[in-house]
């Protein structure tokens, strides 16, 4: 049995002086404190969840070929407050996504991941970024079954740029299978990104989706897509409107670098914090020194912090997701907006109503941090996780 006391950020604000309690591995009382006792100074935020990750701790998960090394990747972040994470896969030999995806999907029945989103290898070759453009296909149901077999029912979603042929049967089959599509690596016009949102929202409630995993999502929205520009609008704007109509989630990899942090300010304004996903999109590099590293087979040099393949396209994020959050809330959103944006959203979004939020009967994991967002101490189904690597 275990209990906090302090400043706890719930999902429409913050209690101020609140008593957690949970037994075993699941919160039991969540309530205002009354008489004297110990607070914590800064904020109790519930564990954090990415669903957008490709490792981190020098370890990238397309390029893992054992467990422990996913482990390794997992607990780096795991460390920094995400307590529930989604891992990606990327674009490579199609044999080699099945090995990497089997792998995840053993982390994922040893309790190390959440969740698999397979990205990759139905994207644009003009948008594909870091994704390995000699492994690019179009969409394929055949290869596309194969894949969700090697994830082996932990995939809550798929990546495809909505503008090749053949995507909208795919997106049909997915839906079908309970396999979120996933909007991303996209050169489509706004024509066709509205259309094919819409044919998978239909197919999604057809199918019998959850409330929470319905909406297609658009993989960190403005990155890898077509520029948003007023002749030719590209995708973004018809992702924002979905969201805004509650037909669409926008994931935003808010950490500074790969978006303005204005812009995340003003997007979540315009969305609100149940339509949008702070994700780190973090390779090998996250946690990790300056220096060289792989993802799906290409080398990625990270200089100052920032990952950038040699021709100079960003390659993912170094950031744990609290420094997103971080960084979101100094651009002016309200902190229990950010923190439900990395936490309760995210958890929706993969079908799991049990994670990312302080309520009696979900899972107990929680963060404390200071008022810097600087993370003091982390507790994962009731237990406390090791900070340090010694």
């Amino acid at each position: 049995m275990g209990a906090i006391r302090g400043s706890i950020v719930l999902p429409d604000g913050i209690l101020q002086d609140g008593t957690v309690e949970w037994e075993g591995n699941r919160f039991t009382r969540v309530a205002r404190s009354s008489g004297p006792g110990e607070r914590l100074e800064g904020y109790i935020l519930p564990g954090l969840v990415d669903i957008h990750c490709h490792g981190g701790g020098g370890v990238s998960f397309p390029d893992a070929t054992r467990e422990d090394e996913v482990r390794t990747a997992v607990m780096e972040h795991r460390r920094a407050g995400t307590t529930g994470l989604g891992a990606a896969s990327s674009t490579m030999d199609l044999e080699r996504m099945e090995f990497v995806l089997e792998l995840l999907s053993l982390a994922c029945d040893d309790d190390l991941v959440e969740a698999i989103e397979i990205e990759g290898p139905f994207l644009s070759r003009e948008r594909c970024g870091s994704q390995n453009p000699l492994y690019l296909l179009a969409p394929d149901v055949e290869v596309a079954d194969r894949l969700i077999e090697a994830a082996g029912g932990h995939a809550w979603g798929m990546t495809i740029a909505p503008e090749l042929e053949g995507a909208e049967e795919l997106v049909r089959h997915l839906a079908a299978r309970g396999v979120v599509p996933t909007w991303g690596h996209t050169n489509s016009d706004d024509e066709t990104a509205r259309r094919l949102n819409e044919v998978a929202v239909e197919a999604l409630r057809a199918s019998g989706a959850s409330p929470t995993s319905y909406r297609p999502v658009a993989n960190h929205l403005f990155n890898a897509m077509r520029e948003l520009a007023h002749r030719a609008p590209g995708p973004a704007a018809e992702y924002l409107a979905a969201a805004h109509r509650g037909d669409a989630i926008v994931e935003l990899i808010g950490d500074g670098i790969h978006v303005a942090i204005n812009l995340v300010r003003t997007t979540a304004e315009l969305i609100g914090p149940d339509a949008m996903v702070l994700v780190t999109d973090s390779m090998a590099a996250a946690g990790m020194p300056d220096g060289t590293y792989e993802l799906s087979g290409l080398l990625v040099h990270v200089t100052n912090g920032v990952a950038r393949l040699r021709g100079g396209n960003l390659a993912g994020g170094t950031s744990h997701l609290i420094d997103v959050v971080r960084t979101t809330v100094r651009a002016g959103v309200p902190l229990h907006e950010a923190v439900r944006m990395a936490s309760m959203t995210p958890a929706n979004v993969i079908g799991r109503t049990d994670l990312g939020r302080i309520e009696v009967g979900c899972r107990a994991d929680l963060v404390w941090v200071d008022e810097d967002l600087n993370v003091r101490e982390v507790i994962r189904a009731g237990e406390p996780v090791q900070l340090t690597t010694d």
